[in-house]
């Protein structure tokens, strides 16, 4: 049996060429920016393997725009997280995406697009986010007490897998469980 592995990728803005400038992408173009996105999710997720998009795939309601030119073309099984600009139909996205949801829970690891405040973290090791492109936050520390033990203080990471954060490409679910346990 083939293994399946499980990536992860946010805010690609397909085909938004004002993207470009606003977060300092290095193409000329949005034609070329999706072109490198495509060849590099393609380098690395396969077509058995799933795929969790933390939002903002495209800008408002563009996804029939880059059905054909871009999502035929994208390995994998693929989710999707909600962001701020997938505004179209849910049931327009689930035509591309088996499961369409607002946020995610993983290994307690929560998936979500827009980085949840720090009071919030609760019982998450880890928040895996989008939405901030070129930003990272610091971790939250908490300080946790375990019967019979001294307390100790504990970091949860943020983590932005914004494509902007990882040379364009989508990260692994173990690429992020190992940024967790740094």
């Amino acid at each position: 049996m083939e293994t399946v592995n499980i990536w992860y990728t946010s805010d690609t803005h397909f085909s938004h060429e004002s993207i470009i400038k606003y977060s300092g992408r290095p193409f000329a173009d949005a034609a070329e920016m999706d072109e490198v996105m495509i060849d590099r999710w393609n380098e690395v997720v396969r077509p058995q393997d799933h795929i969790w998009h933390l939002g903002d795939l495209t800008m408002h309601r563009q996804i029939g725009a880059i059905q054909h030119r871009v999502l035929n073309r994208l390995n994998g099984h693929k989710r999707l997280i909600l962001g701020n600009h997938d505004l179209d139909k849910t049931a327009n996205y689930l035509k591309w995406f088996e499961k369409v949801k607002a946020c995610h829970v993983h290994d307690r690891m929560l998936f979500t697009h827009i980085p949840i405040h720090p009071r919030s973290v609760g019982r998450f090791k880890a928040i895996v986010h989008g939405h901030i492109h070129l930003q990272c936050y610091d971790p939250v520390l908490r300080l946790v007490e375990k019967e019979g033990k001294e307390p100790v203080v504990e970091a949860v990471p943020y983590i932005n897998v914004c494509v902007e954060q990882t040379v364009y490409r989508p990260i692994s679910l173990e690429e992020i469980k190992l940024l967790v346990t740094k």
